[in-house]
């Protein structure tokens, strides 16, 4: 098994595979817009992954190290900062997508339920959307705001698959705990990938492994 990685089936990207995905990801990347409405987004014309979490997770500043960009994606230490979905168009053929964040408490109480019913009518309206990568801190582990985010995804049948953060900031034992607890509590969820990530922006631990799952997954 790959170190940093965790499911039914190990990591079996080869050195080809990984070179592959990292000539990718190194090509140009660009902010495309961000959207505070389901009417403005942009059309579903090329394949897209999304990334949720909780907010202050590290969505941003994973995009910004998948794509070898200091700050392409705003990462912020004010929780509930990402308000609307945020598109990145990856060489003109494909997108990420920054979506809004939850489980915070500073944001007024209709606000945060606006954007976060927005990502929800993303998720259900993408026939584009090839997978959702949700993001936990590892310190934490799956919180009750990340069972419903997964309830979220089972009901909109929406492929996903788990990757936990900052796991430069745990010790290997606690890591390898919360991920045979992740792995166990998304077993039995049908569209959950069984395959978990564990990847540090900051070091770059596990960031080549997931630049060539993503690269597989955005592959027709």
């Amino acid at each position: 098994m790959t170190d940093g990685w965790l499911g039914a089936a190990s990591s079996s990207f080869g050195p080809e595979e990984l070179e592959a995905a990292r000539v990718l990801f190194a090509r140009p990347a660009e902010f495309l817009m961000g959207a505070a409405a389901i009417e403005t987004l942009p059309a579903a014309d090329l394949p897209e992954v999304a990334f949720s979490g909780r907010s202050n997770v590290g969505k941003s500043s994973l995009i910004n190290a998948l794509l070898a960009h200091k700050a392409l994606a705003r990462a912020s230490t004010e929780p509930g900062r990402t308000r609307e979905v945020n598109f990145f168009v990856l060489d003109g053929r494909a997108r990420l997508v920054d979506l809004p964040g939850y489980g915070f408490a500073k944001a007024p109480r209709l606000v945060a339920r606006r954007f976060q019913n927005l990502a929800r009518a993303y998720l259900r309206g993408r026939p584009n959307l090839k997978r959702v990568y949700l993001l936990i801190d590892a310190r934490q582990g799956l919180k009750a705001a990340d069972e419903s985010a997964l309830d979220a995804f089972d009901q909109a049948a929406v492929s996903y698959q788990v990757i936990l953060t900052k796991t430069d900031k745990v010790t290997p034992a606690a890591l390898s705990t919360t991920m045979k607890l992740t792995a166990g509590a998304i077993s039995r969820r049908p569209a959950a990938f069984p395959r978990i990530a564990a990847i540090s922006a900051r070091s770059g631990a596990g960031l080549p492994e997931l630049r060539a799952e993503i690269a597989a997954t955005l592959t027709p």
